[in-house]
């Protein structure tokens, strides 16, 4: 018998894989990602690369709709409402990471709405054909990063979920469709073709499109490959495939479906309690701590007694930024997130709003922040620490060093405070029974027999007022019609 190439293992492992392969710890799991990342596009529909991509993708037509989440006066072809949802969970990076390092479910759960609303079946779309496809996606963007050594660190070169991300989202939409292996196998390579964001646009208003794109690009490659289109049938095996992604490129065949064991079994997903690149929240658990030391729970800061403040962090350059001028670049900056919590005492939505950012008493605790770098100290989101210490002027030193953080995959939040950050997240966008709603829809996901029961809830209620944007990008988009 002739031996399958990478990518026919993953082809035949998409479509072979079915709802009683999942075990119950992959199906908990999952429907914590998804309430998670329900939470985080709902959330995401208030920020103004939301309302860009929103209105660009208006200039887009079909007989065939999908719903923007919270938006019932925007629909969409499904491809562009997959890409405004993966836009808006993506928008303030408040949604969940992996290890090795991605944001899993972005890129697949716009994938599964928008497919499950617009296509017509008999029977229709249950809870566990949703969950069974999302689990594909999540699994196959496991198994790709594992194939390279380069992928186990936080990235330097490319954005993992533009990456994996568009592969994961062809698979899910592969095996919601019910795509044949030949069909998987062409989607997957028509995928690649698709793949790649640099890390340049990290810290901008670009980065939320990586999600967004993912989405919409997956969906595409299913679709063209049900149309017949094909690419290469060994891409997964090839360094001038998949390979050109990642330095030393090792894939491996798929386990046996018969003994199939998933990664998400293996390896839980990270949960933030505020809307921050990963990183800083090692940095604002550290800080929390010291400044417990500086001050009496109700009182302020003494700016002015301290001399310095050193964070001892991995070495990850684009979550560096001694100054941070937006809001994207604050999400983004160890300095800023410290400062923020050793000031407040806790940090949320609001603290990455421009006039938290650009406060006269942030700018100057930033001016005496400096970084150390110990070689002990490894950009990997599995290994890495924060130590911050704090001098002050009369020559006391108080330090504390954070290995891990409350939401963490080794400290994962609790059912209710994921369900309590789920509700602060849609607050101002649904009605609290529909809030009460959605949790429990996603709760008993497995046991729901038509997901347009869910897709319903996520068009929200009447139609919010959209923030106006300026007549010159207004006159741009009609221009491109």
């Amino acid at each position: 018998m002739m031996l399958k190439s990478i990518t026919e293992s993953f082809a035949t492992t998409i479509h072979g894989l079915k709802a009683g392969h999942l075990t119950d710890r992959v199906i908990q799991r999952s429907k914590r990602m998804i309430l998670d990342t329900l939470g985080a596009g709902f959330l995401g529909t208030s920020t103004e690369v939301f309302h860009k991509a929103s209105q660009y993708s208006k200039i887009y037509s079909s007989n065939i709709t999908s719903t923007v989440w919270g938006r019932p006066d925007i629909r969409l072809p499904p491809t562009y409402a997959a890409f405004v949802n993966g836009v808006a969970i993506h928008s303030m990076d408040f949604d969940d990471t992996w290890h090795p390092a991605t944001h899993p479910s972005g890129a697949v759960l716009p994938v599964l709405t928008a497919l499950a609303e617009a296509l017509p079946r008999s029977p229709k779309f249950s809870g566990l054909d949703l969950l069974l496809a999302f689990n594909v996606g999540i699994e196959v963007q496991g198994r790709l990063l594992h194939f390279a050594k380069e992928a186990k660190d936080i990235p330097k070169r490319f954005h993992p979920p533009s990456v994996v991300g568009t592969l994961g989202s062809a698979a899910t939409a592969s095996k919601f469709l019910g795509l044949s292996s030949t069909k998987c196998q062409e989607a997957l390579a028509i995928a690649v073709s698709h793949a790649g964001a640099p890390m340049a646009n990290a810290a901008t208003q670009t980065k939320p499109l990586h999600i967004g794109n993912a989405a919409k690009h997956g969906i595409e490659a299913a679709f063209l490959a049900m149309l017949g289109l094909q690419g290469n049938k060994q891409v997964l095996d090839l360094e001038a495939g998949f390979g050109a992604f990642y330095a030393n490129y090792s894939p491996k065949v798929l386990p046996n479906l018969d003994s199939y064991s998933w990664l998400l079994d293996q390896q839980d997903v990270a949960f933030k309690r505020f809307p921050a690149h990963l990183c800083t929240h090692w940095v604002a658990d550290a800080a929390a701590s010291v400044r417990k030391n500086l001050v009496a729970e109700t009182a302020l800061l003494p700016i002015d007694y301290i001399k310095r403040i050193v964070l001892r962090i991995p070495n990850v350059q684009y979550v560096n930024r001694s100054f941070p001028d937006s809001e994207h670049e604050a999400r983004h900056s160890f300095q800023y997130v410290a400062c923020a919590m050793l000031l407040d005492g806790s940090i949320a939505v609001p603290a990455f709003h421009e006039c938290q950012i650009n406060r006269p008493q942030v700018r100057e605790l930033l001016s005496k922040v400096e970084l150390e770098y110990p070689p002990d100290n490894l950009p990997s989101f599995n290994t890495l620490y924060c130590e911050i210490s704090v001098t002050l002027k009369d020559g006391a030193t108080f330090t504390h060093r954070s290995d891990t953080f409350y939401g963490h995959w080794r400290k994962p939040l609790s059912q209710e405070d994921l369900e309590e950050k789920f509700r602060a997240n849609v607050s101002n966008m649904l009605p609290s029974d529909t809030v009460e709603s959605l949790i429990k829809i996603v709760e008993n996901l497995e046991d729901l027999e038509d997901c347009s029961v869910l897709t319903t809830l996520l068009k929200g209620p009447s139609p919010p007022e959209m923030a106006s944007n300026s007549s010159a990008y207004n006159n741009s988009i009609t221009n491109l019609s």
